[in-house]
């Protein structure tokens, strides 16, 4: 009988201090979330990365600007250790604003459309490019019409599939990355891709291209949607039979040195557990790159702030890494991962924000399925987040700029996501600012981001 007392009293004991933990686990994540909501810098530290440094393509004088800014930013939040990490990162250029254009003869009206030249695309020169315009609407139309390409320029009209309430955007993109050597195999002269975005207006997309070195390299530029639809009923009316001018002036100078961005607090237990959180520094050149990703890089910066600001002492290491060139080269990643390889550093978790600024929904969790066990059971500490909404999700990885720890070092990852549906309107566009970010749900994102950090490092993974 008092064998059975002793391990009731025990099971009693262990119920009790389990619940003392929850509430005092759900207590500190609350403290958390009022120090960002009340107390945090992220929204001021985006209108400052915004409104004094702007974009910040890789290789361009914003890039320095912009890991100045950066090292600053981190010793305001109360980094002990901010440094810089050198990678070669590639030099592209736009140059002179692009143009294209149906040029009527004879004194007739042009008909002119918005246009951005491709990431990573080389340029038609001063001359320009002028030929007739070929509409396919994927690839697979592109491969049919194979003999009527030769000479022309080909334009992919792939709309973006607003039915695709997540995977519009890796639907639609493959046009722009690949497009130009799909089209560049039967000869064309030029790409027009149209933008890969929802939105329906003026402003086209940028990002980058990938080209195939086997074959040869043609210009290629994104068209805005209100233009797609233009030039097609160009093409298919009294334009069918008129040649369309394009002149783009970008070139891919030689690489030269960028940094990644690092801050840190060392842990008080276990310092050599890393855990590694970040956003990218570099932005497309047409706008600020406010969300994409400037809010990223404010939001890992305010992890840091709000755990000095609420006095709390980890027990890992806490680094946050602002990434250099993830839009158009992701060296700043290969960098990253691979020094922690030569150093045999614990990474034991990374996580990325790169989905803008909207509010947060869960995280996207690339680890084994027993870490995943464990962290679906902190799912009740996100209940104040909307938790029937709020969704942890199984596979994959966390981010492009993290992907290559996990490779590496198999290191498991949670990258934020969020709604996500106003994302895609401005990503690699002219309206990409700081006016379209909105501030609670920006420091919504950097609470969520603390409080699973929080979690992380106190108990592991």
């Amino acid at each position: 009988m008092q064998l059975q007392k002793t391990f009731l009293a025990g099971l009693l004991l262990s119920a009790s201090l389990f619940a003392t933990a929850q509430n005092d686990d759900s207590l500190m994540i609350k403290k958390i979330t009022d120090e960002v909501l009340l107390n945090g810098k992220a929204y001021s530290n985006l209108y400052t990365l915004c409104k004094t440094v702007g974009q910040r393509l890789s290789g361009s004088a914003g890039m320095y600007k912009g890991e100045a800014w950066g090292q600053q930013a981190l010793k305001d939040a109360g980094a002990q250790n901010v440094y810089l990490q050198e990678c070669m990162v590639p030099h592209w250029v736009r140059g002179k604003k692009e143009e294209a254009a149906y040029k009527k003869p004879k004194g007739g009206a042009a008909i002119n459309f918005h246009v951005l030249s491709i990431g990573n695309a080389v340029g038609t020169g001063d001359k320009g490019v002028q030929a007739k315009v070929i509409e396919v609407k994927n690839f697979e139309e592109l491969d049919k019409r194979k003999d009527e390409v030769k000479g022309k320029i080909v334009f992919f009209n792939y709309p973006f599939n607003k039915t695709l309430l997540r995977g519009a955007y890796g639907d639609a993109v493959r046009y722009r990355g690949g497009g130009a050597s799909a089209a560049a195999k039967y000869g064309a002269v030029a790409v027009i891709v149209r933008s890969v975005t929802a939105a329906y207006d003026d402003n086209p997309h940028t990002g980058a291209l990938h080209y195939d070195e086997a074959l040869p390299k043609i210009p290629a530029i994104a068209i805005s949607t209100k233009d797609a639809d233009k030039l097609s009923n160009c093409i298919k009316g009294s334009y069918k039979d008129d040649a369309l001018y394009i002149r783009t002036n970008c070139m891919m100078l030689p690489d030269t040195i960028g940094h990644n961005v690092i801050g840190e607090i060392k842990g008080t237990e276990f310092p050599d557990e890393i855990i590694t959180i970040g956003g990218h520094m570099d932005s497309w050149d047409p706008a600020e790159g406010a969300n994409d990703d400037g809010a990223g890089m404010v939001q890992s910066i305010e992890v840091l702030h709000a755990l000095n600001a609420i006095g709390y002492k980890p027990k890992r290491t806490i680094r946050i890494v602002l990434f250099s060139n993830e839009e158009n080269g992701g060296r700043g990643g290969d960098k990253y991962a691979e020094e922690a390889k030569a150093k045999n550093e614990k990474q034991i978790m990374a996580m990325e924000s790169d989905g803008g600024s909207e509010y947060p929904r869960g995280f996207g969790c690339g680890m084994t399925k027993e870490q995943f066990a464990k962290v679906d059971t902190w799912k009740k500490y996100f209940e104040p987040y909307d938790a029937d909404k709020f969704s942890f999700s199984e596979g994959g990885g966390g981010g492009s700029d993290i992907g290559p720890l996990q490779r590496l070092l198999k290191t498991a990852q949670f990258g934020l996501s969020t709604t996500g549906q106003r994302y895609f309107n401005f990503h690699h566009s002219a309206i990409d600012v700081f006016e379209n970010v909105n501030a609670q749900e920006l420091h919504l994102g950097a609470a969520v981001m603390t409080a699973m950090v929080y979690l992380v490092d106190k108990y592991g993974l």
